[in-house]
């Protein structure tokens, strides 16, 4: 398996439409994914500037070698059986790094993507791996941006205020796609304000006027 990326640098100038994202999303036992908590799923789908491609998904489970509590099935319907003859976390991450070569990722979007990003880089430092991921936008920060007054972090209420489509919740996968339609809703928005370059879409993303 060839893992982890490297990624070339986006020009700053370089059009949102014709930037390759792909948004995903992570499932885990738990929120302590930097201690106890392990990586039970990843979901991604493709974004081509300002479309989301909704065919071209990917899913894997990932063996957390433990027992997945009551609380975790309840809220991901993903229980201990789905999982036992899943990947370990090293080989479901290297699938996935495998999708973004075969999509020509540009750049990784998610909401609240800090939180995706250590998990894998938690699950890769398990077993001695650094992981240098490729850059990325927080659909958060574009709406901190954007709208200001919302103080919130809830996916499907962000999705609601933006009248963006919706998908079951607490799958990877879903709520991928959520986060795509959502993220191409607000990159129109953004484009509506004159930011259509990854210069300016770093720009805003990190806060700046």
């Amino acid at each position: 398996m060839t893992c982890p990326l490297e990624y070339d640098s986006i020009p700053m100038n370089r059009k949102i439409e014709d930037i390759n994202f792909v948004v995903f999303d992570t499932e885990t036992t738990g929120f302590r994914v930097n201690a106890e908590d392990r990586l039970l799923e990843i979901g991604a789908v493709k974004v081509e500037g300002y479309s989301v491609k909704d065919k071209v998904t990917f899913q894997t489970f990932s063996n957390p070698n433990r027992l997945i509590s009551q609380e975790i099935s309840e809220l991901t319907g993903i229980q201990s059986k789905d999982v036992e003859e899943a990947p370990p976390a090293k080989e479901a991450i290297c699938n996935f790094f495998d999708f973004l070569r075969e999509n020509k990722a540009d750049c990784l979007a998610g909401h609240y993507v800090s939180f995706d990003e250590l998990v894998l880089k938690s699950e890769l430092k398990r077993i001695g791996s650094n992981l240098k991921m490729a850059q990325s936008i927080d659909t958060l920060n574009l709406i901190g941006f954007l709208a200001p007054s919302y103080d919130m972090r809830d996916l499907e209420r962000y999705a609601q205020v933006f009248g963006t489509r919706m998908y079951p919740r607490h799958r990877a996968v879903n709520d991928a796609l959520t986060t795509a339609y959502l993220f191409v809703e607000l990159l129109e928005l953004l484009r509506d304000r004159k930011v259509d370059t990854w210069g300016e879409l770093l720009r805003v993303s990190r806060g700046r006027n």
